[in-house]
């Protein structure tokens, strides 16, 4: 419950299975009530699995590993990719593959899809769906990428940037939902927190 504020609209507290600081402060900026409860699984594509139907597997996947520690409660799963040119780009393997994506995302539009997962731990009923945004980066220089990977800050994102932090230099219009592109489309969690 947010201090100073009596009542919520929120039904429940959850359990996010993510270990994402931007997920984690993304649930606390709204007030929403959480614990983390990490649920690793396997990230490895299947053959030809297109974007969707990929995030939501990997969502609903990470949501059953937390729920298995848990005896009660509902369990948020969700896994953000970006996509360009048909090509899943999740998190860069290392610096090279950093400027490898970054390259790619130079000054085009690309989607991020965030698959998101809510499933009751008691009943195992589990609502999955997705959230997709536009996103149009300016034309970089080399200089401009070598200093972004030099930042530290593309390892470990999706796509190899983090809109909330120094690429939002970067980004020249977005169309659609910003927080999906964070790593959690809020409204879209809510939602799916009212039907389960």
């Amino acid at each position: 419950m947010t201090p100073g504020v009596s009542t919520t609209v929120f039904k429940e507290s959850l359990f996010l299975a993510s270990t994402s600081p931007r997920r984690a402060e993304l649930l606390r900026a709204v007030g929403w009530p959480f614990e983390i409860v990490a649920g690793g699984v396997d990230e490895s594509r299947f053959q030809n699995e297109d974007a969707e139907t990929y995030v939501k597997r990997l969502a609903r996947g990470k949501a059953a590993a937390a729920a298995q520690k848990l005896s009660s409660g509902l369990v948020l799963g969700a896994d953000t990719i970006v996509v360009i040119d048909g090509e899943i780009l999740g998190q860069p393997q290392d610096d090279g593959d950093s400027r490898r994506m970054l390259q790619l995302l130079n000054g085009k539009w690309h989607d991020v899809l965030t698959g998101v997962a809510l499933l009751r731990v008691d009943s195992q009923e589990c609502v999955v769906d997705r959230e997709l945004t536009r996103v149009r980066f300016a034309r970089l220089t080399d200089k401009e990428i070598e200093w972004y990977v030099e930042t530290g800050e593309p390892r470990g994102k999706a796509g190899a940037y983090g809109i909330q932090g120094h690429a939002a230099l970067f980004i020249e219009e977005i169309a659609g939902d910003y927080f999906n592109i964070v790593g959690l489309p809020l409204r879209l969690v809510y939602e799916l927190s009212q039907r389960i």
